[in-house]
């Protein structure tokens, strides 16, 4: 599991360490966690290569949904993690995971696991 790089967007600090330590716990010490809290953040890091990545809808800075669509244009798999109803979810992004709020933290891990899993056999096809 080398060179895997998470992207957590969450501007609850609360809630971002939980995902945080639920991502590492399955990953363990190789994977990069990159947690930001608003969208001008998530787009820098988005812009490096990823392999996967986690949305809140809201942020500090508005809404994830331009960093999802560079993520889905890039092939790179992602869930959002909100409190948002799917529905507020434009259109093109609805096929794509949804966590809501409140979570299982195994859930998530989950998606996260079977991402990098998915990204792997990709890679190796």
């Amino acid at each position: 599991m080398a060179d895997i790089r998470v992207l957590i967007v969450e501007d609850d600090p609360f809630i971002a360490m939980d995902i945080e330590s639920a991502v590492a716990e399955q990953l363990g010490a190789e994977a990069e966690l990159i947690v930001v809290v608003s969208v001008a953040e998530a787009r820098r890091a988005a812009a490096r290569k990823l392999s996967c990545a986690l949305l809140d809808i809201d942020v500090v800075d508005g809404k994830t949904f331009d960093v999802a669509r560079a993520l889905q244009e890039a092939g790179t798999p992602f869930a959002f993690v909100s409190g948002s109803a799917p529905s507020d979810v434009p259109a093109p992004l609805r096929s794509e995971r949804f966590l809501r709020k409140p979570f299982s933290i195994h859930e998530v891990a989950r998606f996260v696991v079977n991402a990098i899993g998915a990204r792997d056999e990709a890679a190796q096809g």
